[in-house]
């Protein structure tokens, strides 16, 4: 139980053990309780019961804090625990590979949501999935796998689900439409994406069960495929394309990206196993649109979780860090975006990274020692080299979210000034007036908004590429360097 809350695990191994009385006898025991690695909004625990009768070994499930401000934590928005429990073994009986739900937390527990399932076995970090070698065979099979599991997901009867909600792509442009404004803070390509979307809204042939975070990073992989969806927290009603799209989107393919089904397969490969297994025969372009709007939605949901942490709503650094990934999902929807208009971004400069720049300090308080830069750098280097090899579980993982959140202050620091200096530029000659930055940024937002400038406007895209290159350069250089070598080999494939 190291790095845990001693009274709240007391309370957990209290609750745990009345539950399980009636299923393992009178006083079971809960040995080896422990918190794995969590997400920004859910908690896991993994523990063995055990009693006369038998010996499970568990998992909980478990959402204890309730964040008040709501457009703020929408990521973390959808069902209560029960009825993910509900959706997650009705979907297990319909044949969809997932855990056996055991039972639900009750208010009398004073824990806060949650519930308990059977332990599986398997792996759930997309990384090992796509690059150990125990998972070569699997790989080759998954995006099938993956089409055939979606399959049985949008069979599932709807009459055996508890009540959901309704989610078209009509419904879903309207809100993170809202919520995007929300935050304050103008992203031109979302306006972009947020007119392409509105003007091409489908109507879906039918409507199903859909998981709504159906993705590598959700399914636990055995070297023979997929053993388990998880985190069924965001399952509606809706058309079925978008499980399909959001697993294409280029996130979820960890650095992978020629590989657009989750980072292991192809996207012929995933509507085939969807129709082997009645799923029906699937239209590539409706999964595009999905795609269009995950991507888009990815980034929103990375700017609302931010605005929890600086709100005070839900801090944390994790919440903090994923604010760097809007960048990310601005360069995935200019490239699908811009294909999509017969456009190709120019193979632009980006701009100098860290790397490139000797180290310097970027200009500040005169022969001020150590400078900004130097004393984060410090405090990076004591937490990557000292604190973080002395941690356990979830502490480690945060630890390891903190570096990397110095590092990004650090590029920042180095390279900031510069890049703000490029983009008014830029700005100023799109515009035809000078300005800072962050006025000029959300004057194009807006102009994009009215419609009077659009995909075709000379020099829009190329800035975008450039500006959202250069902030790359400072949340994540490792895609740059990725976008670099395909700008090489003649452009990026979405």
């Amino acid at each position: 139980m190291s790095n845990q809350d001693p009274a709240l695990a007391g309370r957990l191994e209290r609750a745990l053990v009345r539950h399980l009385s009636g299923r393992l006898g009178d006083a079971p025991q809960v040995e080896r309780l422990r918190r794995l690695t969590a997400g920004a909004a859910n908690e896991t625990w993994r523990f063995d019961a055990v009693g006369a009768e038998a010996r499970l070994d568990c998992v909980l499930r478990r959402a204890p804090y309730v964040v008040e401000d709501t457009d703020a934590s929408d990521e973390a928005a959808g069902l209560d625990k029960a009825g993910e429990a509900r959706v997650q073994e009705a979907a297990r009986r319909a044949g969809v590979e997932a855990a056996q739900v055991l039972f639900v937390l009750e208010p009398e527990d004073d824990l806060g949501a949650g519930y308990l399932m059977l332990a599986l076995e398997g792996e759930t970090l997309a990384r090992r999935i796509l690059r150990d070698d125990a998972y070569a065979q699997a790989r080759a099979r998954l995006a099938f796998q993956c089409g055939t599991t979606l399959a049985r997901l949008h069979a599932v009867d709807i009459a055996t689900l508890p009540t959901l909600t309704t989610s078209t792509a009509v419904t879903q442009i309207e809100r993170y439409g809202a919520l995007y404004r929300a935050c304050e803070q103008p992203v031109p390509v979302f306006d972009l994406a947020l007119r392409w979307l509105a003007e091409r809204c489908p109507d879906p042939e039918r409507v199903t069960l859909v998981h709504g975070d159906f993705r590598n990073g959700n399914l636990m992989i055995g070297p023979e495929g997929i053993r388990a969806v998880l985190d069924w927290e965001l399952a509606h009603l809706g058309d079925p394309m978008e499980d399909l799209g959001w697993l294409c989107v280029t996130s979820w393919r960890f650095g992978e990206i020629d590989h657009p089904v989750g980072g292991f397969g192809s996207r012929e490969d995933l509507a085939a196993g969807y129709a082997a297994a009645g799923g029906g025969a699937v239209d590539l372009e409706a999964v595009r649109y999905w795609e269009v709007l995950g991507t888009l939605k990815w980034g929103i949901m990375c700017m609302t979780m931010t605005r929890a942490h600086l709100t005070g709503a839900a801090r944390s650094v994790e919440r903090a860090a994923i604010g760097r990934r809007v960048s990310e999902t601005e360069l995935d929807l200019l490239g699908l975006l811009a294909s999509d208009a017969g456009l190709r971004p120019s193979a632009a400069r980006v701009a100098r990274g860290p790397d490139e720049q000797g180290g310097a300090p970027a200009d500040g308080l005169a022969l001020q020692r150590p400078t900004a830069v130097e004393l984060v750098t410090a405090v990076r280097e004591f937490v990557e080299g000292e604190v973080q090899g002395a941690l356990t579980g979830s502490t480690a993982f945060h630890a390891r979210v903190a570096v990397n959140v110095l590092k990004i202050v650090e590029r920042e620091l180095e390279t900031g000034a510069a890049l703000a200096e490029d983009d008014a530029a830029r700005l100023a000659a799109l515009l035809g007036h000078p300005g800072r930055p962050a006025a000029l940024s959300a004057e194009l937002a807006e102009a994009i908004r009215a419609g009077r400038i659009g995909l075709q406007t000379p020099g829009l895209v190329a800035h975008l590429r450039d500006s959202i290159l250069g902030r790359l350069s400072i949340d994540n250089p490792r895609y740059v360097s990725y976008q670099r070598a395909r700008a090489a080999d003649g452009g990026a494939s979405h």
